[in-house]
């Protein structure tokens, strides 16, 4: 039963002032951050500002709660905009609060049958190509905004968009382009040189007081939309259409995927920063309960938001209680300075957005990606451009086809028929394990078959054992047959990992197409020169090495040693 309590549950058994504390300063100081994030993201999806701070609210409160992370913050994020959109476009505002209900019950269905875990099965380079170009349509919504630009209804196809952009341009305001440099140099400004500060914020307090100060005629919030009702959220049940309930099915199952993909994304990093172990199936539950209330409020879809949970982690945040407080901050905002919002500029908001598409697009996985083999970049390539020019879905379709070819081919290629000689023998005698001495301050740990998409999580059970490990980890590859661009990041990030715990990290045997890829990708940066041997016997030789190595790199941080080649 303990395996699917909520972290809010595990959690309040040692709970403290002190951690209350913490938890409330983190939870107003991303609520802030949030604020701006929440309406830019509605506004970008097609819908009202305050269909954004709805999810938020609700949502956000939920997730906390409910989840199976301890830091995780939810709500509406810019993985949703295009999907939103194409929704409200086509269905109209029912259709979507249909179709996040009907994500909502797929995502508790994944989590329910411990299904969250098939999530893994989506490939490095589907993942980033499906998330650079959403950065990319996210960033070109934002163009008109941004510059001011005068046109009636901008199209919802990339192509058509940047055309009609293009041939308006001329019709933008120096106005309104110059508020928004000035918001997009706050943000990024606080974000290089005052990174306590939360940029957005400063952005949109400046951008809105400017406009109240000196009475600058913008379009804002309210010009636009009215402004932004005060009050509690009220409940609203959705118009439901069952003639929708068909052609809704692959929204829904899009915006479930999607909303599970970007959650444990979040929560694993979240994992990274606070050094905790979230539950995939707790957290996907509560992402689905969350998607099933959110819409009864008039709010979008929600999931885990990478940037605000970091936010949350590092203002200090110590159970969900945090995320909880990251919502109340939100609806009190909501109740008692909700007028205020009519006043805020729509170019501030669009370069807040343009930040945060910028942000997200993983712009520095594609440079390690090109280091790959030309299946793996078209991969990625096909992917990004069905993504911008066609549709989600079909890019996400089209990837995980192209994955599946790929992963058929380097199965099969590792399928070798060879003559045992003496050279063979010989040969193996350095890989074998026998007759070899393992010194104490070693341990060794070895992977076999291929490690590609779908098995790289393994890996997480040698770093879960790591404050239990000696001071070498010696990763053996000798019967490891393939690898992909899933497998080598996880390899990546073990390495990462075991030298920021203060130990040594060898790798030894590895075969011939792991070795080209791993070459190719320049994965010695992450390990260290020298680090990568042959064979099992070279490893142990340089396990030597290193351990003193170790030895005067950990003396020299004590300070008994002021100065040292290492």
């Amino acid at each position: 039963m303990k395996d699917w309590l909520p972290r809010s549950i595990l959690c309040s058994k040692d709970y403290s002032w002190n951690k209350f504390a913490a938890d409330t300063l983190a939870g107003v100081t991303v609520g802030l951050v949030a604020l701006p994030l929440a309406m830019a993201f509605a506004i970008a999806s097609g819908v009202a500002p305050q269909a954004g701070l709805y999810c938020a609210i609700v949502a956000g409160f939920l997730i906390s709660a409910l989840g199976g992370s301890t830091t995780q913050i939810g709500g509406p994020t810019g993985a949703f905009v295009v999907v939103v959109y194409g929704i409200v476009s086509k269905y109209g505002l029912d259709g979507l609060f249909m179709c996040t209900l009907m994500a909502g019950v797929f995502l508790i269905i994944l989590g329910a049958t411990g299904l969250g875990s098939a999530v893994k099965y989506i490939p490095r380079p589907v993942v980033v190509g499906f998330t650079n170009g959403i950065a990319v349509l996210i960033a070109s919504t934002q163009i008109k905004d941004f510059f001011g630009i005068k046109v009636d209804k901008v199209p919802g196809e990339f192509l058509a968009r940047i055309e009609t952009l293009a041939q308006n341009f001329r019709s933008f305001s120096s106005l309104e382009t110059g508020l928004g440099i000035l918001a997009l140099v706050l943000i990024l400004v606080c974000m290089r040189f005052v990174k306590r500060v939360p940029g957005y914020i400063v952005a949109l307090f400046a951008g809105t007081a400017l406009v109240i100060i000196l009475k600058l005629p913008v379009q804002t919030i309210g010009t636009r939309f009215g402004g932004i009702p005060s009050g509690f959220p009220g409940i609203k049940i959705p118009q439901f259409r069952f003639d929708l309930l068909r052609p809704l099915i692959s929204p829904a199952i899009t915006v479930a995927m999607l909303g599970a993909i970007e959650s444990l994304m979040s929560a694993v990093v979240s994992d990274r920063m606070s050094g905790d172990k979230h539950n995939p199936n707790v957290e996907l539950v509560g992402q689905g309960i969350a998607n099933i209330f959110s819409p009864l409020f008039g709010g979008l879809p929600a999931t885990g938001a990478i940037a605000r949970t970091a936010t949350n982690i590092r203002s200090g945040a110590k159970t969900p209680v945090a995320g909880m407080i990251h919502a109340l901050t939100l609806l009190v905002i909501v109740l008692f300075a909700a007028p205020l919002a009519r006043f805020i500029p729509l170019s501030v908001l669009a370069a807040i957005l343009l930040v945060v598409s910028y942000n997200m697009g993983e712009w520095r996985e594609i440079p390690e990606l090109l280091k790959l083999t030309p299946l793996e970049i078209g991969t990625w390539l096909v992917t990004f451009l069905l993504t911008v020019f066609a549709d989600l879905t079909v890019a996400v379709e089209a990837g995980m086809i192209l994955a599946a070819l790929v992963f058929i081919r380097k199965v099969t290629i590792t399928t070798t028929i060879s003559e045992v000689t003496e050279e063979y023998l010989k040969e193996g005698h350095e890989h074998i394990l026998q007759h070899k001495e393992i010194p104490p301050y070693v341990t060794i740990f070895r992977i076999h078959g291929p490690f590609l998409f779908g098995a790289a999580d393994k890996i997480d059970e040698i770093v879960n054992r790591l404050p239990d490990l000696p001071s070498i980890v010696v990763l053996r590859l000798r019967n490891m047959t393939a690898i992909d661009a899933t497998g080598l990041q996880a390899l990546e990030n073990l390495a990462d990992a075991v030298h920021h715990s203060g130990r040594g990290f060898i790798l030894c045997g590895a075969r011939e197409q792991p070795a080209r890829l791993m070459r190719q990708a320049k994965f010695e940066q992450h390990v260290g020169d020298g680090n990568i041997c042959p064979s099992i016997a070279d490893a142990l030789e340089r396990a030597k090495i290193l351990r003193q190595e170790l030895g005067e790199r950990n003396l020299l941080m004590a300070g008994q040693v002021t100065k040292i080649n290492i």
